[in-house]
């Protein structure tokens, strides 16, 4: 395998970009990322030629692979040779606004804008707009993009940046609790309850190696902001879509929030955010509220169209059931795996999700004969349930530097490419197939 290409694109990329990227987590990879040529089905081939099952996707937004059915591509092509775009409404972006107005519970009216980061930054102006409050409570290691107001670590009693660029006032603002720990949220809203406008988390902590919440966790969270006049925000920028299907996280969670935060799938490939929720608060937007929020690009006709074709195909055909189904092989044959050649690892994931976490806190239990067969579920009755992740504390403990360094490169000798680090997810694409996940399970055990 070679990589010269890829080496003399770096070398230059070194020149004229910060690190070489534009986006830092594609610098993980050392000594240098490999530069994608193309996207073929649900592998990449790299600048020299190499091809790799990606389980990658772009870090999620493909959910139908890099090759496209042809109603779908159709339908970008024709909007591309429309014009790029006007900078007045077009009838594409209705079409997509009432499709998931019609599908998501918690979506009555959407705004949509062109990023994740940018989605979760108006939510919590909004939130902030519409409760007249100035405080954000969030998940430790939770991820909302590269904003000030979620860039911030510590805890609730000491909030800091965890950028430079954000001041100390900015993060004042926001409330860091661990995931899973309903008695740290009741102390900040014992504390701060009158002037907390809303409480920020993902359904599913996706951007931490994939935790899930502990029954009855978000529950909770519904009720404490509801009794506090606060609103409840799901990110699913990265579960919207994948996880519950059409109806996302939430639906499959039975939890509905005030609002919801998307990007990634539901603009098909293709640049977006989108902010959806209760039409009251929706409505606190700019023009019909006082909460500016704007943007040219927002509505982009071409993402307009990717993302409808994209959920539209889903809804149509078997999508689900495939990815569904593939990556329920995948964590299964993984815990298989695990069990043998690492016991105090632990498979996480759910519905097109995965994740090896190389966790190691003490022996482990005795018999793994009834842990969770497809994934960590946080069930109280698997022999598992001591040792698991529970937060993103949990997940920075684990052999972090051993899966960079060694394991990932390991699996991309043997044409797998996995996500950069042990902390984002992976995801299965309509493209894949069963071979591709074979392949893949007897890579993970010549790593292991």
């Amino acid at each position: 395998m070679t990589d010269e290409n890829s080496r003399a694109l770096y070398d230059r990329a070194l020149s004229v970009m910060p690190g070489g990227v534009n986006s830092a987590v594609r610098a993980a990879i050392e000594p240098y990322p490999f530069f994608v040529q193309k996207g073929d089905g649900g592998h990449v081939i790299d600048a020299d030629g190499n091809r790799y099952i990606d389980w990658v996707m772009g870090l999620g937004p493909l959910l139908l692979g890099h090759s496209l059915p042809e109603q779908v591509q159709a339908a970008i092509q024709k909007q591309a040779s429309a014009g790029p775009m006007y900078g007045t409404p077009t009838e594409i972006e209705v079409d997509l606004a009432e499709f998931v107005v019609r599908h998501v519970p918690s979506v009555e009216k959407i705004r949509f804008v062109n990023s994740g980061t940018e989605a979760t930054v108006s939510a919590v102006r909004l939130a902030r707009g519409y409760t007249g409050r100035n405080k954000i409570v969030v998940m430790q290691g939770g991820y909302h993009g590269a904003q000030e107001s979620t860039l911030v670590e510590g805890d609730a009693e000491n909030p800091a940046p965890s950028s430079a660029g954000v001041p100390q006032s900015f993060a004042e603002h926001t409330l860091p609790v661990p995931f899973n720990d309903e008695a740290a949220v009741r102390e900040v809203f014992d504390e701060h309850g009158d002037d907390i406008a809303a409480v920020l988390t993902e359904p599913i902590l996706a951007n931490y190696g994939i935790v899930h919440p502990e029954d009855g966790y978000h529950e909770f969270l519904r009720e404490i902001t509801a009794e506090h006049g606060s609103l409840l925000i799901f990110d699913e920028v990265i579960t919207g879509f994948r996880v519950g299907g059409l109806g996302c996280a939430q639906s499959e969670l039975g939890v509905t929030p005030d609002l919801t935060t998307f990007g990634k799938i539901i603009g098909g490939g293709f640049p977006v955010g989108a902010i959806g929720g209760r039409a009251e608060i929706i409505e606190s937007f700019a023009p019909s509220g006082p909460v500016f929020q704007a943007g040219t690009f927002s509505g982009h006709p071409v993402t307009m169209a990717a993302g409808l074709e994209t959920l539209q195909f889903a809804a149509e055909n078997d999508v689900y059931d495939h990815v569904n189904d593939l990556g329920e092989q995948l964590r299964s044959g993984l815990t298989d795996i695990v069990a043998d050649q690492a016991p105090s690892y632990t498979v996480t994931g759910t519905d097109s999700m995965f994740k090896v976490i190389f966790t190691r806190d003490g022996p482990g239990p005795d018999s793994l004969e009834e842990q969770c067969k497809t994934g960590c579920r946080q069930n109280p009755t698997c022999p598992r349930y001591d040792y698991c992740p529970k937060n993103s504390a949990d997940v920075k403990n684990a052999e972090t530097e051993r899966w960079r360094r060694i394991f990932w490169g390991k699996m991309k000798a043997q044409d797998v490419f996995l996500s950069q680090n042990q902390f984002e997810c992976q995801f299965v694409s309509y493209n894949h197939t069963e071979a591709d996940v074979e392949t893949t399970l007897e890579a993970y055990k010549n790593a292991l």
